[in-house]
């Protein structure tokens, strides 16, 4: 069992890796989450002239606090690189994300990018993705949308940026892209936690003293 320091040490250390992709010029995605807490200091001492789009008002708060310029994403349709954290990964590339209810953003700004960079620590490889799957749904017709989902809990926390519901999703998980594919199909579901492996370029993770990089440009 590694302690809270280790942990810490560990995404420390994916996240330093991180910045030093990026480079003058860039248009970055900023993650949520606290393994992108600290990414952005590790950002800001590199004085990197770039712009950055950040899938959170907590995140977008913190970059300007430390100089970091942030943009409405409005205003940049294609970024060079995103930078984000995971709930679990697997060694294939499948990804659940969303415990911070930031998984909309997180992927729209994650499909953007031409690469998109999974900063984590030990903890966070798995064998086999496990449930629940944080979802996020429209508020209108919410008792219908339920209903066919099956199995899902309202999470009791502010609804996200874009006014959606934030859940989870504890139905079966057997096979990752079949439940992505059901609940991507879902009416009245904005978007759920699971990213696909294509969608992953890099994944850097923090193992005690080192990190390991893992790469996906295959299917990017």
């Amino acid at each position: 069992m590694r302690t809270s320091n280790q942990v810490d040490r560990e995404k420390q250390l994916a996240a330093e890796a991180a910045a030093d992709l990026v480079e003058d010029g860039m248009t970055v995605g900023l993650g949520t989450g606290s393994t992108v807490a600290f990414l952005l200091p590790a950002l800001a001492r590199r004085h990197r002239n770039i712009r950055c789009v950040a899938t959170s008002p907590h995140t977008a708060d913190l970059a300007q606090q430390l100089g970091i310029d942030v943009a409405p994403f409005t205003e940049l349709a294609i970024l060079d690189l995103a930078i984000d954290g995971t709930d679990q990964i697997t060694p294939d590339g499948w990804l659940v994300k969303g415990g911070g209810a930031a998984h909309t953003r997180e992927k729209l700004v994650a499909i953007t990018a031409n690469r998109f960079i999974v900063i984590a620590d030990s903890t966070k490889p798995v064998a086999v993705l496990k449930g629940p799957i944080p979802i996020e749904l429209l508020a209108f017709g919410l008792g219908s949308t339920l209903r066919r989902l099956g199995d899902v809990t309202l999470r009791a926390v502010p609804s996200s940026p874009d006014g959606g519901i934030i859940a989870d999703y504890h139905g079966p998980l057997v096979n990752p892209r079949e439940t992505a594919a059901r609940l991507s199909g879902t009416p009245g579901l904005i978007e759920h936690g699971l990213f696909p492996p294509e969608m992953v370029t890099t994944a850097i993770i923090g193992r005690g003293d080192q990190v390991e990089v893992i790469d996906y440009r295959g299917g990017k």
